[in-house]
């Protein structure tokens, strides 16, 4: 004879469903596990572009652990492949003698009409490809590559005035809120 739900002594025999454990923010991708700030300033970002980083299991380890730097990192294209050069990603703090080099080239994955079009963004006078995050997706490291022209000092001038105003400008509007 089947038994139904609705029996009260069966009901207090079923176990409720355990509590999934919090996850690292950085790894279950709610958090980006590195942030280029300088490339904002330093450039204008134009088009972005998402790709896969080939790393090394001690590399993946240590972005979880927050050891990536992308301030000096770039982009190259070079025979129809994509490469990450100047990321600095830490060692592994758990590491041995065969942990990773901070700063080896490292491929970038991308489909080959990303290449293509990235390519013919880049070979235009002064723009280059610089790393903007690093940041965990499905459990797989991305990289964001924007396209970039370098900034001149008073282009970065005029960037922190615009700043410097909406703040003024948000301010102004929050004190006459409170009012």
């Amino acid at each position: 004879m089947p038994r139904s739900l609705s029996n009260p002594t069966q009901a207090a025999s079923t176990k409720p469903a355990p509590k999934e454990k919090d996850r690292d923010p950085v790894a279950a991708g709610r958090r980006d596990a590195s942030f280029n700030r300088s490339a904002a300033y330093n450039y204008f970002l134009t088009d972005r572009f998402e790709a896969g980083v080939a790393l090394r299991g001690t590399e993946v380890k240590s972005i979880r652990e927050g050891k990536a730097n992308l301030k000096d990192a770039y982009g190259l294209l070079k025979d129809g492949e994509c490469f990450l050069l100047n990321a600095h990603i830490g060692p592994f703090s758990h590491g041995n003698a065969m942990n990773h080099d901070a700063l080896r080239t490292r491929k970038l994955l991308l489909h080959g009409t990303e290449i293509r079009k990235l390519d013919a963004l880049v070979r235009q006078k002064g723009f280059t490809l610089i790393p903007v995050r690093l940041y965990f997706k499905n459990g797989r490291v991305k990289c964001e590559l924007a396209v970039a022209k370098g900034k001149q000092e008073w282009d970065k001038r005029e960037t922190e005035r615009k700043r410097e105003a909406d703040s003024e400008t948000r301010a102004a509007i929050a004190r006459s809120q409170r009012r």
